[in-house]
């Protein structure tokens, strides 16, 4: 890998090689995981490559072709699984600057890849009173293209399911690496090549996405003496049809009063709350549903005082991965898992999974709606004690009737799908020849013969010593 020739042939870009600017932009929240954190410590890039435009990012990904040299892109970094980290060196693609909000319009958006989804509901919000249908609870810094190659559903999934679901996205122009870069547009079911792909098979440089209609947002906590009377009344609040929210997030105690510092002043000890996003027009109507499910609303944005508001963080930073996020920063030996309570029996199994593990994993469902049925997501946290005890918790859920979409593993195929995705490996084929966008995360294509059931851990070369 001749990285200093690679240098030369992109002369007049905005290239940094100093190496703490480089190991700092080779790094993602991989360190959610202590399995990855031990894999993944050592991963660094050799150059960061900031291209403005496409015509730049062409230039980069056909000079990367030139020189053999891989390439991993990033947007800002807020992804959980390793997806940003460079595991064969070589340039990190940041697509930061590539942020421009190019249109608004009834019912959709058109962005570059780097723009943060806060700033593009600002601009739609101030357009035309429209804000994106989904979003992660790293709204503030997540990046457009960055949610799209590795998320997959977030606050307002509990109207719209998840970003692969038809309609979520809409259109997607991606260019791929070869000698002559070509742009492609991709819509339809032709999105899903590379929705979720982490950029291993294009790289992302416009988006378009669909809007729906923008409402001020009341944050909601409504307390339970039990946790699952916080998880029945958060499934009855996503079946009520005339009430809309945009987040339902039930969490057991002792997690609220542990590790939600700013908010410890409104629960009573061992109460497991319930935090809803809540449209202002409903607020009576969910008040009055509330008050007939028997929860106690313990705070309520609506009617607080400035000084009870005051420092309190929205109240999507306490769900999703950021529940995670607020553990870590108390206690470095939390970690979560990602599971699926499928519909219809939702409740019966986060009930048996919940009374599975006492004083070891600690309840936290969100809402969603998937495929027209209300169900519910688990991120549980986990007191992490070893790796063989994280599986043996892993392999319960999924021999109870709960797939885990493990947040251990940074392949995409591990990490969901637990077997190869042809769509995607045959789009890999076509317009990565020579495997050089973000090697190691397919695993259909570093090792075709692959078993997915051998129960072993995926490792790429290189990683094995460190694994």
């Amino acid at each position: 890998m001749d990285v200093s020739a690679l240098k030369r042939d992109l002369d007049g870009l905005k290239l940094d090689d100093n190496p703490a600017i480089v190991q700092q932009k080779s790094r993602d929240f991989y360190w959610y995981s202590p399995v990855l954190k031990q894999q993944l410590d050592h991963v660094t890039g050799d150059l960061i490559v900031t291209p403005k435009t496409e015509a730049e990012l062409i230039r980069v990904l056909a000079a990367c072709h030139r020189h053999g040299v891989p390439v991993t892109p990033r947007g800002s970094g807020t992804g959980n699984y390793g997806q940003a980290m460079p595991l064969s060196g070589g340039v990190v693609l940041n697509l930061a600057e590539m942020n421009e909000i190019k249109s608004v319009a009834p019912g959709r958006v058109v962005t570059g890849p780097g723009a943060v989804l806060a700033d593009i509901d600002k601009a739609t919000r101030a357009h035309s009173g429209q804000e994106l249908r989904l979003s992660p609870s790293t709204y503030n810094t997540a990046s457009i293209g960055g949610f799209i190659a590795g998320g997959s559903g977030g606050v307002g999934s509990i109207n719209f399911g998840g970003l692969r679901d038809f309609g979520n996205v809409l259109r997607l122009r991606v260019v791929t690496m070869e000698a002559e870069p070509k742009a492609l547009e991709l819509t339809g079911e032709d999105l899903h090549k590379v929705t979720h792909a982490y950029g291993t098979n294009g790289i992302i440089t416009e988006v378009e996405m669909p809007l729906t209609a923008a409402y001020d947002w009341v944050d909601v906590i409504v307390g339970f003496d039990a946790f699952m009377d916080a998880a029945r009344y958060g499934n009855a609040l996503a079946c009520q049809d005339g009430i809309l929210t945009k987040l339902i997030t039930p969490i057991a105690a002792p997690v609220p009063q542990l590790y939600f510092k700013r908010h410890q002043k409104f629960f009573r000890e061992g109460q497991s709350i319930c935090v809803v996003m809540v449209a202002q027009h409903g607020v009576d109507a969910f008040l009055a549903f509330t008050r007939l499910a028997g929860g106690e609303v313990i705070f309520n944005a609506a009617t607080a005082t400035p000084e009870e508001k005051k420092g309190l963080p929205p109240a999507y930073e306490l769900a999703w991965n950021h529940t995670t996020l607020r553990a870590l920063r108390v206690d470095p030996d939390i970690t979560y898992l990602q599971s699926l309570y499928p519909f219809p029996n939702q409740l019966a199994l986060v009930e048996k999974m919940d009374a599975m593990f006492p004083g070891e994993v600690f309840s936290h469902l969100e809402f969603v709606r998937l495929d027209g049925n209300i169900t519910c997501f688990g991120l549980p946290l986990v007191k992490f004690t070893t790796e063989a005890r994280l599986d043996e918790i892993v392999r319960l859920h999924e021999d109870n009737g709960c797939p885990i979409f493990n947040p251990h593993r940074y392949t995409l195929e591990e990490g969901g799908m637990k077997q190869t995705d042809a769509v995607q490996l045959a789009f890999k084929r076509e317009t990565d020849p020579q495997g050089l966008l973000n090697p190691g995360k397919m695993i259909a294509w570093e090792n075709p013969d692959y078993d997915y059931r051998s129960g072993r851990t995926f490792l790429f070369k290189g990683l094995q010593k460190a694994g």
